[in-house]
Parts: C-alpha cells; sequence; structure tokens
C-alpha cells in the first residue's frame, strides 16, 4: 500500500468523523445539556477506527480493532449511564459515535465509497430529527401496512420473477419481471410523493399538497378538489392553482419515466413536454397571484396511493395496453400506434407511457418520432379527461379558472409534438 493511498484512507475517516461532528456540535446550542461528544471527539473517533484497523491488519488478529470498539463502547457506556441517573436516556450520540469507529475501518480497507455514504447517511438522520419524528407521529396502522406491502412487491416479488417474454411472435412481449418492474417504479413515484407529502405536511398550502399531489395521481387530485372546490367555493382560486400545478407535474413524471426507461427516446420527447410544462407553469403563476389573497387555507388530507390491489390493477392494465399497442404497431403501424396513444391515455397515461416506451426498442421497434407523439396524445387525453371532470364536477368559478389553462397546454403541447418533429 502506497503512502499516498494511506493518507488518502485516513483522511477520509477524519473527514467523515468532522462531518458527524459538525452535525452534532450544531445542536449543542438548542439542547440544554452539553453533549458527550462534539466535533474534536467524532474526528479522532473516526482516526481510531482506521488506526485499529490497520493495526490488527498488521499483526494478522482482529484482536487490536475489537478491542477499539470496546473500549469506546464500554467509555460511551458509562456515560449513558451517568445520564441516566441526571434524567438524559438519549443514545442517538453514543451510537453515532461507535459508527463513527466502524466508518473509520471502512476507510481503511479501501471502501472509502461505502464509508462516506454511511457517513452522510448518518449525518442526514442525525440533521432530520423533527421531520423524522413528525413523518412517524403522521403514520398510520394502514400506511404501515402499505409500506410493508411495497417492500414485499419490490424486495421479495420482483426478484424471483422470470426475466423472459412470453407468447406467439410477434405479440411475445409478455415479460413478467420488466412488467413487474414497471409497476414497482410506478408505485415508487406515487409512494415517493405521498412520503413527501407526509413529511413536509399538507398544512403548507393547498398549492403545495397539489404539488406532491400531482408526483402521486394528478388524476385522484384533480377529483378531490373539484368535489372541495363545491364545498369550499370562496377557495376556487387556490383549488384552481393546485389542479393546474398537477397536471404540470404530469408532464415532468413522464419525461422522468422515459429518461430512466429510453433515454433515446427523449431526444424526440422532451420539447412538446417542456412546452407544457412551461406553459402550464406560467399560466400557474398567474392564478398563484390570484390565490396570494385568498384567506388562510385548510389542511388538505391525502390517502396512502399504495395498495397491493391497485398494484395488481395496474399490472393488468399495462400488460392490457401492451398487447393492444403491438397489435395497433403490426395492423396499422404508426397509425395505430398513435390512435391508440390517444385512446388509452384516457385509462392510465403511466402504462401508456410504459407502453409505447417498450415497443419503441428492439428490432420491431416503432419509430421514435411515433413513440414520442403517441406519449404526447396520451398526455392531451388524460389532460382532456381530468378537464372534463372539472368542466362537469366543478363549480363554475373553478371552470372558468382552470379551462384556459388546459387549453393552452394542451395547444401547445400538440403543436410542439407535430410541428417539431423530424
Amino acid at each position: 500500500m502506497g503512502d499516498l493511498n494511506l493518507l488518502f484512507r485516513f483522511a477520509s475517516a477524519l473527514a467523515v468523523g468532522i462531518l458527524i461532528g459538525l452535525q452534532r456540535e450544531s445542536v449543542r446550542d438548542h439542547v440544554r445539556n452539553e453533549l458527550p461528544a462534539g466535533v474534536r471527539t467524532f474526528a479522532l473517533l473516526g482516526l481510531i477506527g482506521a488506526a485499529s484497523a490497520m493495526i490488527s491488519d498488521g499483526l494478522d488478529s482482529p484482536l487490536p480493532f475489537f478491542a477499539a470498539v470496546l473500549i469506546v463502547g464500554a467509555f460511551f457506556s458509562i456515560s449513558h449511564a451517568y445520564d441516566v441517573r441526571r434524567g438524559r436516556t438519549g443514545l442517538t450520540t453514543k451510537v453515532a459515535s461507535v459508527l463513527t469507529v466502524l466508518i473509520g475501518a471502512l476507510c481503511y480497507e479501501n471502501h472509502v465509497p461505502l464509508a462516506v455514504a454511511l457517513g452522510v447517511a448518518a449525518t442526514f438522520l442525525l440533521s432530520f430529527k423533527l421531520e423524522l419524528h413528525r413523518f412517524a407521529h403522521r403514520i398510520t396502522q394502514a400506511d404501515m401496512y402499505a409500506i410493508l406491502k411495497f417492500v414485499v412487491v419490490s424486495a421479495v416479488i420482483l426478484p424471483v420473477l422470470p426475466d423472459r417474454t412470453y407468447g406467439p411472435a410477434p405479440f411475445n412481449a409478455l415479460n413478467p419481471f420488466q412488467i413487474w418492474l414497471f409497476v414497482v417504479f410506478i408505485s415508487g413515484i406515487s409512494f415517493a410523493g405521498y412520503i413527501l407529502i407526509q413529511t413536509i405536511g399538507p398544512k403548507k398550502g393547498i398549492g403545495l399538497s397539489g404539488l406532491l399531489g400531482g408526483l402521486a395521481s394528478s388524476t385522484a387530485l384533480t377529483v378531490s378538489f373539484t368535489k372541495r372546490s363545491r364545498e369550499d367555493q370562496g377557495l376556487s382560486k387556490s383549488y384552481a392553482f393546485a389542479i393546474l400545478i398537477a397536471w404540470t407535474v404530469m408532464f415532468l413524471r413522464v419525461l422522468v419515466i422515459v429518461a430512466v426507461l429510453n433515454p433515446s427516446l427523449l431526444n424526440h420527447l422532451w420539447i412538446p413536454m417542456a412546452a407544457s410544462m412551461a406553459v402550464g407553469l406560467a399560466y400557474s403563476g398567474v392564478l398563484y397571484q390570484m390565490e396570494r389573497r385568498e384567506p388562510d387555507r385548510k389542511p388538505v388530507g391525502f390517502s396512502n396511493p399504495f395498495e397491493l390491489k391497485v398494484a395488481l390493477k395496474f399490472a393488468v392494465v399495462f400488460c392490457a395496453i401492451l398487447l393492444i399497442y403491438k397489435y395497433a404497431q403490426v395492423r396499422y403501424g404508426s397509425t395505430g400506434v398513435l390512435f391508440s396513444g390517444f385512446v388509452l391515455g384516457l385509462v392510465d397515461v403511466d402504462a401508456v407511457v410504459l407502453s409505447v416506451t417498450k415497443i419503441s426498442t428492439g428490432s420491431q421497434a416503432v419509430g421514435t418520432n411515433a413513440a414520442a407523439q403517441a406519449i404526447v396524445l396520451a398526455a392531451v387525453a388524460n389532460t382532456m379527461l381530468k378537464a372534463g371532470i372539472v368542466a362537469f364536477g366543478g363549480t363554475p368559478a373553478l371552470r372558468r379558472l382552470v379551462l384556459p389553462g388546459f387549453v393552452l397546454i394542451i395547444t401547445v403541447g400538440l403543436i410542439a409534438a407535430f410541428a417539431f418533429q423530424s
């Protein structure tokens, strides 16, 4: 091992220790009692971990490292016992201290990226104490069941599914592993939106709830806020702003899905999607200026978007749409793909995006221009569906505020999709 490399490993252990120590020092002024370890102590703990691992390596024995960990653990055990007598039962700083020693050992063993990741994760957990506790208090038993179900479908079911296609050619497009991977992907986006809502809190305002709710389901949010507009007619501007923001986030959601699954298709799609987003944001800005004059807003509630039945339903819908697209592609070519994109976009825009993205790859792929236009048509159709919900279910004030934005979004998106594609 070269001297420069060894120095780098010890410097990494020192840096991670300083990072965690700085975080602990930053909360010292906000608590009455002095913390048992600060920035210097944590820096030394990182070096102790690296040095003890080096000694163990040199002696070809784990005993020196085990001894270092035991000594540090014993010291903080005594400190904790003393704190308990004084009525302080917190263990966070002591546990972080032991972790810093282990991170120092990882640095010496040349697992620097992992060590740095652990250090950053530890600093994050230490820094967001209030937010994490607030989130934990907001989690219901139903939410906990939903989290466990999501873990099951993503970490238990997905790995055991066969990664091969089934069905007669040219309709051999059903790959159980890929289909379930898409289910996990879409459910994960919705789940992340719900986590943000629970972490930040809906009391931040209806507009922020619209932004975060758009990540979960812009259609569900439109239905919910359209109904609420009839109950709180004085908040029409706030509900209109939230609905337009959710619609705009839907276009960003489509771009993220395509960017992850088929980056080459993104080159043909980002212009119409970005154009629709820009118009949506601009009109939302107008509504925001109107909405600022509204009185204090009520909290907005959201239910957990992940349910196992919903995931299974999405898988079935995705398979059906994928087969319809394959048939339209084989029978009618690009024209069939475009028509199907518009019609099926009324059902589920995410399933359409995934299906078109999938059939735009491979030896019998549909053209990228046609695929991009089909996705735009699906997004337009889905936006039309949501506009219909507002038109038939909302108050006259809500319709007057939302529908001009709808016309601008779909007009600009269609022009950009068909006029600027080569």
